[in-house]
């Protein structure tokens, strides 16, 4: 089972940027593909991107297309999501979890990001 910790959430105005961590522990990190999930306040959990174990193919929700880049490094089992040009519909809290149909029950307490307009 992969253990989850994200970070690097913040309160950032409309038109910036921010980077999101989630360091992974667990054996089957390097060999799973891995997403980063979003939940805003009274809607479901959505996923906005996702990338291969070896990082060579993305996917990313219309929200984020264009905006978000997510990537991983193996080496320091880490998934990465940068955001840029953040409109205050971004604000929810995110979490890294592997990739559907397999994602952990088990979630990390996520991060935070808040966009002021």
């Amino acid at each position: 089972q992969v253990q989850l910790v994200e970070s690097g959430g913040g309160l950032v105005q409309a038109g910036g940027s921010l980077r999101l961590s989630c360091a992974a522990s667990g054996s089957i990190f390097r060999i799973s593909a891995m997403g980063w999930y979003r939940q805003a306040p009274g809607k479901q959990r959505e996923l906005v991107a996702s990338i291969t174990s070896a990082g060579s193919i993305t996917n990313y929700a219309d929200s984020g297309k264009g905006r978000f880049t997510i990537s991983r490094d193996n080496a320091k089992n880490t998934v990465y999501l940068q955001m840029n040009s953040l409109k205050p519909e971004d604000t929810a809290v995110y979490y890294c979890n592997v990739a559907p149909p397999f994602a952990s029950d088990a979630w990390g307490q996520g991060t935070l990001v808040t966009v002021s307009s």
